[in-house]
């Protein structure tokens, strides 16, 4: 090295360092709060996992079977469950006429566990009873299967949904649903070729069923008994089973009514000469009116239904009784045997049928004053008024024919001319179809016995007075109602002593029907 590269030192010289810079140390702590952390998350992780809830989702066929899970919920058809604790849980369903079942269903942690369970279709028997017997009947079960024989026809068949068919040469062909569940019991009345109306069943009554009128909601309807008492007999009108019956005393009743609301019916009793007041729900006579007059027949209540008209046979006048006080407010004289009445619907006109005379009364209600709105000669019995066309229907016993009144001009023409003593009429809600009921020949002895026809039920259409339809009665059909939804129409046979329910078609089907059997039932009247 060169001498200016060194340096000499001597005494006095400073001495040189050389700066190093230290090395940083590395914590021990860093890599434990790591590791802590991991198993922080880590265990929370786990933890979360292990708390997480299972659920359950199950299906049971028929969709309507009863399921339940665990003693502790339960559902019809699909159930689901959540928020479990994984495990093993209980599951039973079960509906009438198929084989409970019970099974074990495990739940696991963040899964939704499905299980589907069918139960088997246990068997039952199916009875049909068919009206003319000898028809042939099918029925096809729920796997497909079909078993079929005549009637009377029994067979054990599978709980489900089974068709009912059934066939028989000169009769319209006829089918149903059912739900089977147990032993299934009917009693199917088959239809003339060619008929509209369906017949779903007769009822069975007391003595001489003069009037029947069916509940707002068509749940019931009330036949009143001439010969009671009791004096009404009130039934399911689609199972024909008796639900319920009305005394109001001795002897029985004429007609029955609801008012507007369906809570109170009014009914007529000819040899006392009242009328009564029952509640529907009840069944109980709330009041009795005194018509101080003879033989009351019919009976109707004015718009605002606050009086009671009420027809005296014997009497010839009209009692005006006051539904708030319960007070006969006078009685207005009338034409010969008065029968049928119709209140119009603005409150002011009564318009009344004589029986014997054959006039059309119009009482105006503010002056009680009558003027004769037409006069035929005949036996005018039963009216019914369509106020959207302004026109009243009346029933002529005596000329065999049904009147047209149009109560804005006052001009009254033939509607139609129908079969023997026409009685009861009625139409539809709409007003587009009328029903006539026709008692038939008298017997040359007596009325009281069956004469040498059968009745019938006649059905027109209002806007050109075609007929419809016909139904070959009984022995002299008279009481005759519409239900409100125009879907069923109730007669009774009153000689045979029952009720007969036909399903009534839409408008349309019946007018495409090319009248029914109204031309063949002209031959079949005759016994």
């Amino acid at each position: 090295m060169s001498p200016r590269g060194r340096r000499r030192r001597g005494p006095h010289a400073r001495p040189q360092y050389v700066y190093t810079r230290p090395r940083k140390r590395q914590s021990k702590l860093v890599p434990v709060l790591a590791l802590v952390a991991l198993v922080v998350v880590i265990g929370a992780a786990a933890g979360w996992l292990l708390t997480r809830p299972a659920s359950v989702s199950i299906e049971a066929t028929p969709k309507d079977a009863s399921i339940v899970f665990a003693d502790s919920r339960a559902a019809t058809g699909t159930l689901e469950a959540d928020d479990l604790k994984p495990g093993l849980y209980v599951v039973t369903v079960s509906r009438k006429g198929y084989a409970p079942l019970t099974a074990t269903i495990e739940a696991k942690r963040l899964r939704t566990m499905h299980a589907t369970y069918v139960l088997e279709p246990l068997p039952n028997q199916v009875r049909i009873t068919t009206h003319p017997q000898g028809a042939k009947c099918s029925v096809t079960c729920a796997d497909g299967r079909v078993v079929s024989g005549v009637s009377p026809f029994s067979a054990e068949v599978p709980s489900g949904k089974i068709t009912v068919a059934i066939t028989m040469e000169g009769y319209n062909p006829f089918s149903t649903r059912v739900s089977l569940d147990e032993t299934f019991t009917a009693d199917y009345f088959l239809d003339p070729k060619g008929q509209l109306l369906h017949c779903i069943g007769t009822i069975t009554t007391l003595g001489a069923p003069k009037g029947v009128s069916v509940t707002h909601d068509g749940s019931e309807a009330w036949t009143s008994i001439l010969n009671g008492p009791p004096s009404i007999e009130i039934f399911n009108p689609r199972t024909g089973r008796k639900i319920g019956e009305v005394d109001i005393g001795k002897y029985g009743a004429v007609e029955v009514i609801f008012n507007r609301a369906g809570t109170l019916a009014y009914t007529s009793q000819m040899e006392t000469a009242k009328c009564f007041e029952i509640d529907v729900k009840t069944r109980k006579v709330l009041r009795e009116f005194k018509t101080e007059s003879a033989w009351t027949k019919w009976v109707t209540l004015s718009p605002d239904e606050k009086t009671l008209y009420a027809s005296n046979w014997s009497g010839d006048d009209v009692s005006v009784i006051d539904l708030t006080t319960g007070k006969l407010l006078r009685r207005i004289g009338v034409s010969n045997t008065p029968r049928g009445m119709y209140a119009t619907a603005d409150g002011k006109t009564l318009y009344v049928g004589g029986f014997d005379s054959g006039e059309l009364d119009r009482i105006d209600l503010a002056t009680g004053t009558r003027t004769t709105a037409f006069a035929d000669g005949g036996a005018l019995r039963h009216l019914v008024g369509d106020e959207k066309t302004g026109r009243l229907f009346i029933s002529d016993m005596a000329k065999d024919v049904i009147w047209v009144h149009d109560m804005k001009t006052g001009k009254t023409s033939k509607f139609a001319d129908v079969d023997e003593k026409p009685n009861t009429i009625d139409l539809t809600p709409d007003g587009r179809v009328l029903f006539v009921s026709c008692r038939g020949e008298n017997n040359s002895k007596s009325y009281y016995i069956p004469g040498p026809e059968w009745g019938s039920i006649l059905v027109f259409d209002t806007a050109s007075g075609r007929p419809l339809d016909a139904i070959i009665a009984g022995n002299q059909p008279t009481a005759l109602d519409v239900s409100d939804d125009g879907t069923l129409l109730l007669f009774s046979d009153f000689l045979d002593n029952r009720l007969r329910v036909y399903e009534i078609p839409d408008h349309e089907t019946l007018l495409a029907g090319n009248g029914g059997r109204y031309e063949a039932h002209f031959a079949e009247i005759k016994k």
